[in-house]
């Protein structure tokens, strides 16, 4: 579709020079500079997004590792889309990489201008820039009713060896866990730091529900880079406990010596007003 845009474009300026006498392009006034140049980059996705749209003109992208050479995306090439998808072309992750946007005109067309404009974007370093989302996790309770999370480490849009990489294949021993928990019902929130996807907790009240969060956690990053999108909360299972357990024996002691009493008093009770009937009812027939 973006293709026949830009054919039908270039044909309509070449028919309008020809009608008109002129030379067989046509020359228009100073095309604008791409604006407002931005990566976003999840999970290794990185696009470089910018403005305004294009209206009868084109951009094309040009991209480089700091003192490298540049480069293009044959995607991003006369692209009438104001974004450029990069990630299968930023594929030395601790590299630090730079762009340039350039307007230029369609097909068919000249301007004024000696060089095309062009902006150049902050540089970009998909290692320690790109956000990492929120992982996914399940909570293990244990016989012994120690709580066990086994975190699954986000997938990554790179591949290897037609293989999808999470982002401990990237990160490797870098990658850390931060876990957010706390009982259920209170706020007393604590954080603990996990090496590994599988963390223990061996501590914790076994009478108590417990809820979780996750974060992956990179050290090595400055600021908030270093932590990624948090997780939803999960919360373990409470604990089923007997009665026994649950109030003890001098609560339940307590409890059956107050039933014991309430049930003699509704005995007497009734044996009292059985009593008073009869001694009635005698009553009315000695009267007869």
């Amino acid at each position: 579709m973006e293709s026949k845009t830009i054919m039908f474009s270039a044909l309509f300026l070449a028919w309008l020079a020809h009608v008109n006498g002129s030379p067989a392009s046509v020359k228009v006034d100073q095309l604008p500079k791409a604006t407002n140049l931005t990566w976003s980059s999840y999970n290794f996705k990185t696009i470089l997004t910018w403005g305004p749209e294009p209206v009868n003109y084109t951009y094309t992208v040009e991209f480089s590792r700091v003192g490298g050479n540049a480069q293009r995306n044959p995607h991003c090439i006369k692209s009438s889309e104001a974004e450029c998808d990069l990630t299968n072309e930023l594929l030395e992750l601790k590299g630090v990489y730079s762009a340039v946007v350039v307007s230029e005109p369609l097909p068919g067309m000249t301007t004024s201008q000696d060089e095309p404009p062009f902006t150049r974007s902050k540089t970009f370093c998909p290692y320690n820039e790109t956000l990492i989302g929120r992982p996914e996790f399940k909570i293990v309770v244990r016989e012994d009713k120690s709580i066990t999370l086994l975190i699954i480490d986000p997938i990554t849009a790179l591949h290897k060896n037609g293989r999808s990489l999470n982002i401990r294949d990237i990160f490797k021993k870098n990658l850390k866990y931060k876990v957010s928990y706390h009982k259920a019902g209170s706020t007393g929130e604590k954080i603990e730091i996990a090496e590994r996807s599988k963390v223990e907790f061996k501590a914790l009240d076994v009478d108590q529900s417990y809820c979780f969060s996750v974060a992956a956690y990179i050290p090595s990053r400055k600021g908030d880079k270093s932590v990624g999108v948090w997780s939803l909360p999960k919360c373990s299972p409470g604990v089923n406990k007997s009665v026994f357990e649950e109030y003890g024996l001098p609560v339940i002691g307590a409890a059956a010596l107050i039933i014991l009493v309430f049930l003699i008093g509704v005995i007497l009770i009734v044996l009292c007003c059985k009593r008073t009937q009869k001694q009635t009812l005698m009553a009315k027939e000695e009267l007869v």
